[in-house]
């Protein structure tokens, strides 16, 4: 997979679950529809789900970093001239 892939994998992944988080929102935005027993287990998957994202982002940041360095290129040192 592509860094940027990755990295927007991750960012997209961990604000739909950031999102999700907020159970108690559900619970009202569901009750209004009758459906607010699903999210009786919710906080077992959203949580572990947004730890999964947000590690995927910091991968694909640390690989995005990685390939920016060592795609710059070399400098040497000022030298001298007498």
């Amino acid at each position: 997979m592509k860094d940027t892939t990755i990295l927007k994998t991750g960012i997209v992944g961990s604000a739909i679950a950031a999102i999700c988080c907020a159970t108690p929102i559900l619970v009202m935005a569901l009750g209004a529809f009758g459906l607010s027993t699903w999210l009786g287990w919710a906080d077992y998957v959203l949580i572990p789900a947004l730890v999964l994202c947000l590690a995927i982002t910091a991968y694909g940041l640390w690989r995005h970093q990685r390939a920016a360095a060592c795609c710059r290129p070399q400098t040497q040192p000022n030298k001298r001239k007498p």
